[in-house]
């Protein structure tokens, strides 16, 4: 079993927590957009409160570990790797409180290509414990617009976790899936389901918009959010996300192994 010092090593050795390569510039960047509304990164919340960018410095310095010196404008950002280790804590703790239930979950990633081995781990560990995994609107379309305009792509699962791959590329093009920040696949999924007569998800797990645009519709969400995705930090703080875990979400897909184990041993539901 993966002792918590050993995560915690693994975090910094990686750089998914401490150093991590998300540059102070982007992260500034996405908070001003966000204190504009700018829908590119609110990810499907609405925030209540008035969010400004001190705000969200403070927040995501206290939520993250990134400084909270508006000044400081330049290099890398900072995570501490014991607000992550105590997210992760309460991740497990939500994992292992809807397998209890044996309560359907959905799970869904706008990050393919680093975070569906971690996702699907999770999701073969819940199907064990008799959580039905659910897979609403299959092959349904869904149209992103992205910086390149309007994209139409289709709702795929693969190891029972939801993501898009644009129409007309699939698995046999050896396309993992494609990288949104879009809400609007997991509310096609959630409508989906719901015109479908249920049953709906008591957990959904995922990023991005995943988390956001389920959270934003009263569904209980957790997953792991970068320093320059303070929306769901906000989300959290404003009680719309469950439970957000800060770390950078874009190292190699085999770093957030032992992260996988440690939540599944913290949650009993390794085998």
């Amino acid at each position: 079993m993966l002792t918590r010092g050993a995560v915690r090593a693994h975090l910094l050795e990686v750089r998914l927590a401490g150093v991590v390569a998300t540059a102070r510039e982007a992260s500034l960047r996405s908070y001003r957009l966000f204190a504009a509304r700018d829908p590119r990164v609110l990810l499907g919340i609405d925030p209540v409160g008035d969010w400004g960018h001190r705000e969200l410095v403070a927040l995501m310095a206290e939520r993250c570990g990134v400084s909270a010196d508006p000044q400081d404008t330049s290099g890398q950002d900072v995570i501490d790797p014991e607000r992550t280790l105590a997210a992760l804590d309460a991740f497990a703790g939500r994992l292992a409180a809807v397998a209890q239930r044996h309560a359907p979950v959905l799970l869904g990633t706008g990050h393919p290509h680093r975070l569906l081995g971690f996702y699907a781990a999770l999701a073969e560990a819940l199907s064990a414990a008799g959580c039905t995994v659910l897979t609403p609107a299959q092959g349904c379309c869904v149209d992103i617009t992205t910086r390149f305009g309007l994209r139409t792509y289709r709702l795929d699962y693969v190891r029972g976790v939801a993501l898009v791959r644009e129409d007309g590329r699939g698995r046999a093009c050896g396309e993992p899936g494609a990288h949104t920040h879009s809400p609007l696949p997991v509310r096609t999924a959630l409508a989906a389901a719901a015109e479908a007569g249920g049953p709906l998800p008591e957990l959904v797990i995922g990023d991005h918009g995943w988390v956001c645009g389920a959270g934003q519709l009263g569904f209980e969400a957790i997953g792991p959010a970068d320093t320059d995705d303070p929306a769901l930090f906000v989300g959290q703080a404003e009680g719309f996300v469950s439970v957000v875990v800060p770390l950078d979400d874009a190292v190699r897909s085999e770093y957030y192994r032992p992260l996988t184990r440690y939540v599944l041993n913290r949650a009993c539901l390794s085998r």
